[in-house]
């Protein structure tokens, strides 16, 4: 029963924080353009209150660099790693699925006007409010290390608010959402910043199936891959090999 909560939370709360993220990007796209400041705000209380709303019930995670971060760390069952990877993805996916059907009219609308097919190749630009996208000017190299180094300073800050601020615990879920919204700013100029392989793969599903087919994923064959998944991954799991030896200098 344990693990079907867990595993609930992380559904939820990966929903909360995509809906609202991923929302934030639709209005900018179709509505009236927001600055950079403004969305990475939104994604900051998005994951803060995804957060709160699923911490008593579930580790709250919300990011598969997260959880496998923390099994290497000891944190997590192992065996966990499946479902905890599906609940996020689910989450992430229903949740632009829900965002798609409500923006979907407008959307079309904005195409027309904008001149884009939804499947054609410039039709991307519409597609960016599901899946991340590096433009043109910026190297695959370049989009790989940003994303890691993005989610290295996302998953070591994790590790050291809960080793280290125990007095003001129940400000960690804010103190992680402001992180989250700090990276945005610096590494989104170059790959929009996903930082988390569930948000970002399960909203370029729904592109994908929503009209948009091949434009959902980046120009650089398997890039959604390496940059986006794989990336996130590795700068988790290079937070935790960081944070272990620091750990084991201050015992």
């Amino acid at each position: 029963m344990t693990s079907w909560r867990e595993y609930l939370g992380e559904f939820i709360g990966t929903a909360i924080l995509v809906f609202i993220g991923c929302g934030s990007v639709a209005v900018s796209v179709v509505y009236y353009p927001l600055e950079l400041w403004h969305i990475a705000l939104i994604w900051a209380f998005g994951v803060a209150l995804a957060i709160y709303a699923t911490h008593s019930f579930s580790h709250s995670h919300l990011n598969p660099a997260v959880t496998l971060a923390m099994v290497l760390a000891n944190k997590c069952e192992r065996h966990k790693i499946p479902a905890y990877f599906g609940a996020q993805l689910a989450g992430a996916f229903g949740a632009s699925l829900l965002l798609l059907s409500l923006i979907n009219s407008d959307l079309a609308t904005f195409e027309a006007t904008s001149s884009l097919i939804r499947g054609e190749s410039n039709s991307y630009r519409s597609a960016v409010m599901f899946g991340e996208f590096f433009p043109e000017t910026v190297s695959h190299s370049t989009a790989y290390i940003a994303e890691g180094l993005g989610t290295f300073v996302l998953v070591l800050t994790i590790f050291l608010l809960d080793a280290n601020n125990k007095k003001f615990s129940y400000l960690n879920p804010v103190f992680i959402g402001l992180t989250v919204g700090a990276i945005i700013l610096v590494v989104a100029p170059y790959t929009q910043a996903g930082l988390n392989p569930a948000r970002d793969f399960g909203p370029r599903l729904v592109a994908y199936f929503g009209g948009w087919g091949s434009a959902a994923f980046p120009y650089v064959s398997c890039s959604f891959f390496t940059v986006y998944i794989l990336s996130p991954l590795v700068g988790g799991g290079l937070a935790y090999l960081l944070f272990s030896l620091f750990d084991k200098q201050t015992k």
